[in-house]
Formats: structure tokens, sequence, C-alpha cells
């Protein structure tokens, strides 16, 4: 059975491709997801693809994660700036945790400026559009390949 890796999404992502398309593009969250379980699938690993508006639900799939995958790539979107508890969720996952951002956060206001999921995130990927999504799936990947070697697997 492949290894399987959780894709997280926060707030108001659910309306990619409709929301601020000059700052987040026109591609929808559906276009993402598919363009993810398609390059798993070539890597060999199996998604989980979630969004949630709901602070406590992606808290949740953090997890669920603990017991059932060996990544995470997290766009916590606002979230980012602001939940100390999705940064103690993560604090308590063993695996790889990409963060990843559409934009370029560091070109925007600068309360955006700072992460507290960057406090656990083994690698952070900013304003390469969708695209960061897949480099961060890649990311993961090398990472676990990278431990799996480590610990002589």
């Amino acid at each position: 059975m492949p290894d399987t890796i959780f894709v997280l999404n926060g707030p108001n992502l659910n309306l990619l491709g409709k929301r601020q398309p000059h700052i987040y593009g026109h591609e929808t969250l559906a276009d993402v997801e598919a363009d993810c379980r398609k390059l798993a699938g070539e890597l060999g690993y199996d998604i989980r693809f979630h969004q949630s508006n709901a602070e406590h639900q992606i808290i949740d799939w953090i997890h669920e994660a603990r017991e059932k995958a060996v990544g995470i790539v997290i766009n916590p979107a606002a979230f980012t700036h602001t939940s100390v508890a999705i940064l103690d969720a993560l604090n308590t996952f063993e695996g790889a945790v990409v963060e990843v951002h559409i934009s370029n956060v560091h070109k925007r206001e600068s309360f955006r400026h700072h992460s507290y999921v960057s406090l656990r995130a083994d690698g952070v990927i900013a304003g390469c559009g969708t695209l960061g999504y897949q480099l961060g799936l890649r990311s993961v990947v090398e990472k676990v390949a990278a431990a799996k070697e480590k610990a002589g697997h």
C-alpha cells in the first residue's frame, strides 16, 4: 500500500480561481487537487486533499495525519499568521511538513510576513502560484526518502 501525504488548505481557498485572480490566478482548487493527485500517483504516493474554513477541522486532519500520513503539504492561508493552535498540532506530527503559499507573502501586507507554521515546516514555498503545491509534494517525497534512507529502510 502506498504511503499517504495529506494536502491541507485553509480558509477561502475554496474560492480559488474566483477570489482575487490577480493575486491567486484562475485555477480552481479542484484543478490543484487534480494536478496533485496526478503527480502523487506518478511518484507512487496517495494523497488526502482537504480544504476547510474552520481552524478546528484543519487541526483534526493534522491529528489524523499522525496515524495515516508520512507528510503534510499545507497552505494554511490566513491561519498562517494567526494560528498557534495549528502550529501546536503540526508540532505533534513526526513526518515531513511543507508550507505552501500561492502568492509571495513577502511582497504583500506586513502582517502576512510572519508565519507560525514556518516554525514547524521543513520547507516553505511561496510565490510560485499553484505550482507550489507540486513543488511541495516533491519536497515531501524527497524528505521522506531521505528519512527512510537514514533509518536504514
